[in-house]
């Protein structure tokens, strides 16, 4: 084992700090890398604060590392020293299950392991993410970065880009489909990127005015504001895909409203409670509201080959370390434009 520096919450009600965290060494089938970014996703905020239930402490949040293989184990092909290299939500799963045998480990039946708060099954605990210096991790977990993409906006695809990615793949948006991507933030700036590249006609639609420049330069054809009920009429049964990466509980039902018979819409951001959904909705014209996770890894590269091939990646602003809790602040008050991505060079040299 190896002591690493990381950054971790001790507890739901305290601030991010230094201390020192374990690392497993290299077994046969491992990739040892070092940690060059990591970018901070609202669900690292989720689990300090252990909004969710279920946090164990020390918290080392991170699961959109970047970094370059330092060693490898002797079973490992696919990967050598100084390879660029990710790490997403996920380091390891049953591999046995139906749904790892499909590339869907991120549905694991017997659990995925996460990248960090996961059961910790080689030196027992929990996992510990990528606001750390150091990470070990199972070669079939390891992703390859495209070497002509910026690797520190490359961070947040791992969970960003591949929880947009995923929905419109497997309910394959194709050109000319009219794509609504709802909600403009992490998420929804690598939706409309995404669409945009796969030939859709995109509709940013948000209730803030005042992101329709934005959402027109990172892709989008139109902006619709959705406290228009006029504009939203408009619109109605015209969308053959509806992204929807509204981090909290609302109502669905304007949204429905806007899908064509048969079309679907997909939740990616909230995991809680929503408001009624009125059955006539969805029944009247067969539409459907259907939920999305990430990705498995083999789709996960697929989404980083297609980003290589198009020259995508995320919007993001570079913090140090130590700057990590007020930009948990500034997250919490939409106040970044997308993502943070922490310069790991920081806590080497702090």
């Amino acid at each position: 084992m190896s002591e690493v520096k990381a950054y971790a919450a001790k507890k739901e009600s305290g601030d991010l700090s230094q201390i020192e965290i374990e690392r497993r060494e290299t077994t046969k089938d491992d990739v040892a890398i070092e940690i060059t970014y990591c970018g901070v996703c609202h669900s690292d905020i989720h689990t300090v604060q252990n909004d969710w239930g279920g946090a164990m402490y020390p918290v080392v949040p991170g699961h959109e590392i970047i970094g370059r293989v330092t060693r490898v184990g002797d079973n490992v092909k696919d990967f050598k020293k100084g390879d660029l290299v990710g790490v997403g939500c996920m380091v390891d799963s049953c591999q046995t299950c139906a749904s790892c045998k499909e590339d869907l480990e991120q549905y694991c039946e017997n659990g995925a392991t996460m990248t960090y708060n996961g059961e910790d099954k080689h030196l027992g605990g929990h996992t510990f993410g990528g606001y750390s210096e150091s990470i070990v991790v199972n070669q079939k977990f390891v992703l390859t970065i495209p070497e002509n993409l910026d690797e520190k906006a490359v961070a947040p695809l791992l969970c960003a880009g591949i929880t947009t990615y995923s929905p419109l793949r497997q309910w394959d948006v194709k050109k000319g489909d009219k794509v609504g991507v709802i909600g403009l933030g992490g998420l929804g700036h690598m939706g409309i990127k995404f669409a945009h590249a796969m030939g859709a006609h995109v509709v940013m639609i948000t209730t803030s005015p005042g992101k329709a420049e934005d959402a027109k330069k990172l892709g989008a054809d139109e902006v619709l504001i959705s406290k228009n009920e006029e504009e939203m009429e408009k619109h109605a049964n015209s969308f053959d895909f509806l992204l929807n990466t509204i981090p909290v509980g609302h109502d669905t039902n304007p949204y429905i409203n806007l899908l064509k018979r048969d079309a679907t819409m997909v939740l990616v951001g909230a995991i809680e409670p929503l408001d009624p959904i009125h059955g006539g909705g969805l029944v009247l014209k067969r539409k459907r509201l259907a939920g999305s996770l990430i990705g498995g890894i083999k789709e996960t590269q697929e989404m980083l080959d297609f980003c290589g091939e198009h020259d995508i990646v995320s919007d993001v602003e570079m913090i140090d370390i130590e700057e990590i809790n007020t930009a948990y602040t500034r997250v919490k008050d939409n106040d970044v434009k997308y993502r943070f991505v922490i310069d790991m060079k920081s806590l080497k040299e702090s």
